[in-house]
């Protein structure tokens, strides 16, 4: 019988995935799988078993948030061991589900691993850390991690929107140079994404049509501070109409991306606290995971 780790974040999103464990474990029993189940209680916890754990299995299975899945790749990829991942969301925003178009109903999730199939996709490095499918500085990223779980379980995504408006009121300018594939940007910036997905914080999304979450690059997103009321109005626009064509915005593709920034400036990791740094790379890990999809005929 084959062998699968399935991986659960019990108090993910509203805690609403629980309710399933007994269904989500049958259907895997049903499909030819030993399930072997642990519940994570802090922070770390995923990542550590999936690295002890994987060189016994045949299939991971994560459910939870994109915090979940970030350490269940991580745990996987420094375990050395190739074995494909399926993903069941149940986090409070699951930007990467909405990215692979992963459904966020429950039972539907684990049945799409059931029946789907491997599909590489490129993982991004921080440093020595790995991320799913996103590192960001500056405006809007401090509520990812800052949110109470208990506030995250109790509004769900609107946490992080009343969070997020919050912070207005402590935005700060961020001076950063980056090396773009060899190429400098520098200047004083709101926000800054680096990432591998169409949806970031479920507030801002990019256009499909420029992000290839498999094509060996990452994407760059830059934001500059506004001059006036003019740059400002420039800026809304272009990213409502995904066209980030603007004096305020820089968007790039790049494999590799070095920062210079104040070490006091924190980052966020797909929803996690990251430290800073005077200087860090990053750089697109090409097609270093399977994740298990339905896939379309």
């Amino acid at each position: 019988m084959k062998k699968m780790l399935f991986v659960m974040n019990p108090y993910s999103g509203m805690r609403k995935a629980v309710r399933y464990l007994v269904d989500i474990i049958t259907m895997f029993n049903r499909a030819g799988y030993e399930v072997i189940t642990y519940m994570t209680s802090g922070q770390g916890d995923a990542a550590r078993v999936v690295q002890e754990r994987a060189a016994d299995m045949n299939l991971v299975v994560c459910c939870g948030g994109d915090g979940t899945f970030n350490e269940t790749v991580s745990g996987l990829l420094r375990s050395g061991v190739d074995i494909p991942v399926g993903y069941i969301p149940a986090g409070s925003t699951n930007d990467l589900a909405s990215s692979l178009k992963i459904p966020t109903n429950i039972l539907q999730a684990a049945r799409d691993i059931v029946e789907g199939e491997p599909v590489p996709y490129d993982v991004g490095k921080f440093g020595e850390r790995y991320f799913s499918y996103i590192a960001s500085f500056g405006a809007f990223t401090k509520s990812s991690y800052a949110t109470p779980q208990s506030i995250k379980n109790a509004l769900g995504h609107t946490a992080y929107v009343l969070e997020g408006i919050n912070e207005l009121s402590q935005i700060r300018k961020e001076h950063v140079r980056m090396e773009i594939d060899g190429q400098v940007v520098e200047d004083d910036f709101l926000f800054g994404a680096i990432s591998n997905s169409t949806s970031v914080g479920g507030i801002l999304t990019l256009d499909p049509k420029l992000v290839d979450m498999a094509d060996g690059k990452l994407e760059v997103l830059l934001v500059r501070a506004p001059v006036d009321l003019l740059e400002i109005s420039e800026c809304i626009k272009a990213v409502q109409s995904q066209k980030y064509n603007c004096a305020m915005i820089t968007f790039r593709s790049a494999e590799k991306i070095k920062v210079y920034a104040d070490p006091a400036m924190p980052w966020t990791l797909d929803g996690e606290r990251e430290d800073g740094h005077s200087e860090v790379e990053v750089q697109n890990v090409h097609l270093a995971v399977r994740v298990i999809q339905r896939v379309k005929a």
